[in-house]
């Protein structure tokens, strides 16, 4: 599967992801302090889901119309170290193909995960 890591993503999770064998580009490296706005065009162009912990990918999702092919994930969990949001985040991709990332906004949380298809978010 194909991602792009916000900035703000922890590293953990990004280096669990490429030693599963996911291709995985991480803004905090390949597009430090680039805008939201680019990380979405970035995904767009190379159909990959978005993983972030940022809430404003949600009003953007909505008004760029990402293709299917795209998704964003966004976590709204406070996790008491990196090592818990690894559990749930490897929960979580255990879980991706009852879910399915891709033509999806998807918010995590501690105990639930919720989704809607992007051309439906309001």
């Amino acid at each position: 599967m194909l991602f792009l890591a916000d900035e703000d993503f922890p590293g953990i999770a990004v280096h669990w992801l490429k030693g599963a064998g996911h291709d995985v580009l991480w803004a905090r490296t390949t597009m430090p302090g680039e805008a939201d706005s680019a990380l979405l065009a970035a995904a767009q162009e190379d159909s990959r889901v978005v993983l972030t912990c940022d809430k404003d990918f949600g009003e953007l999702a909505f008004h760029w119309s990402l293709p299917a092919s795209c998704g964003v994930v966004l976590f709204r969990f406070t996790a008491s170290s990196p090592e818990v949001f690894l559990q749930r985040f490897k929960d979580l991709m255990e879980a991706e193909t009852e879910i399915g990332f891709s033509g999806k906004f998807c918010i995590v949380e501690a105990d639930r995960v919720r989704s809607r298809p992007l051309d439906r978010i309001s």
